[in-house]
């Protein structure tokens, strides 16, 4: 980092400038997250404790659910506080630990969403093996492959961060830290870089769309093998990851498939992405799934009894 020490602090625009809208996003966002984090984390318990729930969709369905808890760590509670400052500040450390743990997390959720969409292929072309091809050591590796995934494609990221010279200005005209924000303040042309950037996160987003919608096609075409009831049950199933699949793929593509801009509406886009999606991925999942209903209300019912007795 000796080549961005004339900079030590950044400050951030934010979302919005004005206080009193301000105080009102902190009244909106901070039940969200709260959200984001009971929900998701009722899912890791339940999915933990119900015997019923042990199968490998389940298994990574609960990873999800700690990377969208963590995903959405990096960004959410420095925002939220944010919002009641005058002046939003980090610094160029802090600034850079968030690029990665942000891309970290990203990148591992994209990864395991590409891993449960092959669950599914499995589950539904190949009934017969599914337990043979999805054995216990195979779920370990799929996760931790995911994780190894994220973690590579961050640290290309901050490789190229922290090469580059930032001399000033310090302000980041954004409400977290990322990489196309970041490198508008390099005193230096970052157009070499941003190629790289665009090419590790825009392709990887991407490559794993068509990935994801090639293995649904496939698996629909399979469908019509099945029996009906067979077909109501796996068409819901298939329906919650691809609704989460599209509404995190959706805004990942529009921002990082394209070169830097000054658009104003990235940042409510990447509100919808860091804050909204998940806090909506408990209630898609828990929604269309009879069996994660019914595991949540025998937990329930269990920890009302323990309480009466």
């Amino acid at each position: 980092m000796s080549s961005t020490k004339n900079v030590t602090e950044l400050i951030f625009t934010g979302l919005f400038e004005d206080p009193e809208v301000q105080r009102v996003c902190f009244v909106v966002f901070l039940p969200v997250y709260l959200a984001t984090v009971g929900g998701n984390g009722l899912i890791v318990l339940t999915v933990k404790v119900s015997k019923s729930l042990h199968s490998p969709m389940y298994f990574f369905l609960s990873y999800l659910s700690l990377v969208e808890i963590s995903y959405s760590s990096t960004v959410v509670p420095k925002f939220i506080t944010d919002l009641l400052s005058r002046i939003k500040t980090i610094s160029l450390e802090g600034c850079v630990t968030q690029i990665f743990f942000f891309h970290f997390f990203g990148v591992s959720e994209i990864l395991l969403l590409v891993v449960m969409a092959y669950d599914r292929y499995v589950a539904i072309c190949k009934p017969l093996h599914y337990m043979n091809i999805m054995s216990h050591q195979l779920c370990h590796i799929l996760v931790a492959g995911s994780l190894l995934g994220g973690f590579v494609h961050s640290t290309i990221q901050i490789l190229i961060t922290i090469q580059l010279p930032f001399c000033g200005p310090n302000v980041i005209d954004h409400y977290f830290c990322d990489l196309q924000p970041l490198f508008k303040l390099a005193c230096t042309d970052t157009s070499v870089e941003g190629v790289i950037v665009l090419a590790n996160s825009g392709l990887i987003a991407l490559c794993s769309f068509l990935i994801l919608v090639t293995s649904y096609i496939v698996i629909l075409v399979n469908l019509r093998n099945h029996s009906a009831k067979g077909r109501h049950k796996a068409l819901s199933t298939c329906a919650s990851h691809i609704t989460v699949v599209v509404l995190f793929f959706g805004p990942a593509i529009f921002l990082y498939m394209r070169p830097s801009s000054t658009f104003t509406e990235d940042k409510l886009v990447a509100v919808f992405y860091t804050v909204v999606t998940p806090m909506l991925n408990p209630i898609i999942y828990t929604l269309r799934n009879a069996e994660v209903k019914i595991a949540m209300r025998r937990l329930w019912d269990k920890k009302e009894n323990s309480g009466m007795e």
